[in-house]
This record gives C-alpha cells, structure tokens and sequence, in this order.
C-alpha cells in the first residue's frame, strides 16, 4: 500500500447514515455522508438483493460511491495532472478490505485508471446493508450467457443487439442521463446510488470507469455469469489512450489495460474469475452500426433515438429543448459513423445542425436565447482536431505504432504481429471514414478548416 502522506493529501472521510461529523474536525478534511450527499435510493438498492447478494456487494457499492466524490470533489492542478488522495470509508467486511490482494490491486486500479495516488483507510460498518429479504435467483430457468453496461448511447444498442439473440443478456443500466420512466422494471435498471459534490471541481471523470465495471460485476456474479460485453468500438476504446491530450493523462477507461487490471480486483475481491468481453475492439463505430442495421427488423429509427454527447447543459438547449450539441467529439464520431453507416439524421437532433456553414457562427440556432459558449467552440475544434489526428496515424510508420501495439498485445494475450496489423487496419478504415464525412460537408465548412488547424467564426 502506499505510505504517502503530506500537506498535498486530498482527505475524504465517508460517514454512515445519521452519523454526524466530529466536532473537532480534522484540519483539511471533506466529510461526505451516505444518505446525504451519497444519497442511496432504498428501492433500487434492495432491488439488488437477490439471492447470492452478499455484505461484499453492498461495500464496493459503497466504495464506489466513495471513490467517484472523491475522484470529483477535488481539481487537478494545472501543472500537474496526479493527485493524492486519501479516503476513509466504513464496510461490512473489513478483513476482506484489509487483505493484501485487495489492497493492492484496487490500488493498482485506480492508480491506472485515474492517473492518481490513492490511499484508504477502511473501518467497520455498523448499520445495515438492506432492511429487505433476498429475493428469489435471478431469471430463473432463463439461460443467461454474459452481462452489459447499457446506456443510451449507439454503441450499447448496437452491440446488445448484436450479442443479444434470445434474451442471453444482463442489462446494466448505466446511462449519463437520467433514464426515462420505465413500467416494466427488470433488475439492475438503474444505478442504486448517486453523488452530490460541492464543489464539483474536477470534470475529467476518470472514476466513472471503476464504478461501471464494478457494479457490472455484481450484475454478472449475481446472475452467474462470467462474461461481461463491454460496447465500445475501436475509436471510442482506443483512441483516448492513443492521442491524449497535451498534459492530461491517457483516459483508460475502456482500454484493455484496465479491464485486465479490474479483472484481477474483482478475483481478489469477490473471489470470481470474469471477463470483460470487447468485441467490437478492432471494428469502428460506423462498422458496429451498420452491422447491427443489418439484422433482420432493425429500423434507421432506433438508431437515431440515441445518444452520445458529452453536454446536457443550457448552451445546448434549443426551443426549451435538451439537443445534442453537434460539434464534440462525441458527437461528431457519431455522426461521422452515422454517415458511414448509411443513416441520415433529422437536423433537429443537434443544436450545431449544419456542419457545411463557412463560419461556426452562422451553424448555430437563431433562437435568440441561445448562448453560444466558449466551451462549446472549444469542444468542437477540440473534437474535429482529434477525429483528425486519429485519421493521420493511419499514414505513421509501422515503427510508431509499436509502443501502443505491445501494450495491446500483452493485455490481450495476442501476438504483437497480429495486433499490430489488426490496429493498422482499424486506424485506415478510420480514416477512409473521415475522409468520407469531412468531404460530405464540402471543403469551404467551418469543419474542413478546423481539421487543418485553422480557428476562427
């Protein structure tokens, strides 16, 4: 474990419901409190308390919870990208805690997940985990095969669709948005808990990782299941970690890497040997849709009722309406494997519609209470930037991609050979799709001038 301790220590100390806070509080210390500013709801939680469900369950909920408000509450600096961090947090199986291998490799986790050094201090729970019975198995006489984190987004509907013949699958809903009202609710719908940081100083989210592959693999281990899908295309997985951005660390969360690390958290923990899945690794986004389109009944509909941007804010609000904003890089991947896919979308899923308009400005809504923000523009050139760069290391020497290959290929167990090809490939079928999308949008576009590096409108 780490020993560090200073000045710099980021310190969080989470509290059981109704426990107040001392008196005396420790200098520089963040008290944060289950039932308040970790506000569990009951029903969903109990909803997760079939038969199998164990104390061990209720506590990585717990530290999950823990280690996403402390992950927020506290900014990176702008010199430095790592923080020291120090959590506290009561569990019901503190020995598990305690144990060296657990330890050790949620340390190792995190360490790679977020780019930070972490610490924890586990103490002894004295409430309850549930008020509730256990519940009956899980599908009983239903043939489940693997589980899946499924959100709103394109890559989640496409691959479910694709794996999921005869209702094989555990789904995990775990959507950025608030889900809409459902009147069939199934097991593990909605996430049981939900965080509230003031400040919420740190944006940058990497925990968000931890958490869903966490509460995946209660989903799988309750469901007895070993196989965990996770959807991410080519693109999405690997094109964080292979163009970061200048003096931010790689984001890993749906990198091979990680999944290799968690895997081996979760056998220390849990005592299970799972496996996250990822499929549609060496394929893009446009390939997962058009594949998923051309099952038997799917329509182009189910399709655009997705979706995939990062904002949710008031700058991309048109008419009194949440759009997408259009121009980040989520968004524009998606709409770039939309268009390779084949599928046209209404003009008005977007706030940023027409991506064919000489300047920015004159692409955005002329709704008068529409705010253009700095941060807007800046996603978008940041987003046209990256979906170009990652174009552009299709034409690198075989000798650059080296590095990224061996990684790969170690934390999937292939040969470099054929990782090194399989990423070469899926890098030029990335660009011949880029290509396609940039030249659709005519070459006076705002987004044509942004992909040659060129800032104005």
């Amino acid at each position: 474990m780490s020993d560090f301790q200073n000045i710099s220590e980021r310190d969080l100390y989470i509290l059981e419901p109704g426990q107040k806070p001392p008196r005396r509080r420790r200098y520089g210390r963040v008290y944060a409190a289950i039932g308040s500013e970790i506000k569990c709801d009951k029903d969903i939680f109990d909803s997760y308390s079939y038969e199998g469900w164990r104390n061990i369950h209720h506590d990585l909920l717990t530290v999950c919870a823990a280690v996403e408000f402390a992950d927020r509450r506290w900014s990176r600096g702008n010199a430095q990208w790592a923080r020291q961090i120090h959590v506290t947090i009561p569990v019901i199986e503190l020995s598990a805690w305690q144990d060296s291998s657990v330890r050790n490799t949620l340390l190792d986790t995190l360490r790679h997940l977020t780019g930070d050094e972490w610490r924890f201090t586990f103490v002894r729970y004295e409430g309850a985990a549930t008020t509730k019975p256990r519940q009956g198995p899980l599908f009983p006489n239903q043939r489940k095969e693997f589980t899946i984190a499924y959100s709103e987004g394109l890559d989640s509907l496409s691959v479910s669709g694709l794996y999921n013949k005869n209702d094989i699958a555990v789904c995990v809903r775990v959507g950025k948005y608030k889900q809409r009202l459902r009147t069939d609710e199934q097991p593990f719908d909605r996430l049981p808990f939900d965080v509230k940081v003031k400040p919420n100083a740190e944006n940058s989210a990497r925990s968000r990782g931890f958490k869903f592959a966490a509460i995946t693999a209660i989903a799988a281990q309750l469901s007895n299941v070993s196989r965990i899908i996770v959807p991410e295309s080519g693109q999405g997985a690997l094109g964080p970690v292979l163009l970061p951005l200048r003096n931010i660390y790689p984001d890993y969360r749906n990198h091979p890497t990680f999944f290799r690390k968690i895997e081996c958290f979760i056998k220390a923990l849990l005592g299970t040997d799972l496996s996250y899945d990822q499929p549609r690794l060496w394929h893009t986004k446009g390939e997962t849709i058009a594949a998923f389109l051309g099952m038997p009944g799917i329509k182009a509909g189910q399709i655009i009722n997705t979706r995939s941007c990062w904002q949710q804010r008031f700058n991309v609000r048109v008419e009194g309406k949440l759009r997408q904003c259009g121009v980040c890089a989520a968004c524009l991947l998606r709409r770039m494997s939309l268009h390779a896919a084949g599928v046209e979308e209404p003009h008005e899923n977007y706030a940023v519609a027409n991506l064919q308009a000489a300047r920015f400005r004159d692409a955005l809504p002329k709704e008068r209470t529409f705010m253009a923000t700095g941060t807007l523009y800046d996603y978008g050139y940041m987003g046209a930037r990256h979906l170009q760069q990652l174009a552009d290391l299709s034409d690198l020497p075989t000798a650059s991609l080296k590095p990224h290959a061996f990684q790969l290929a170690e934390a999937l167990g292939a040969s470099l050979d054929d990782v090194q090809r399989q990423l070469e490939h899926l890098l030029a079928r990335h660009s011949g799709e880029w290509a396609k999308f940039e030249a659709s949008q005519g070459e006076k576009s705002f987004l044509n001038l942004w992909t040659k590096g060129g800032r104005h409108g």
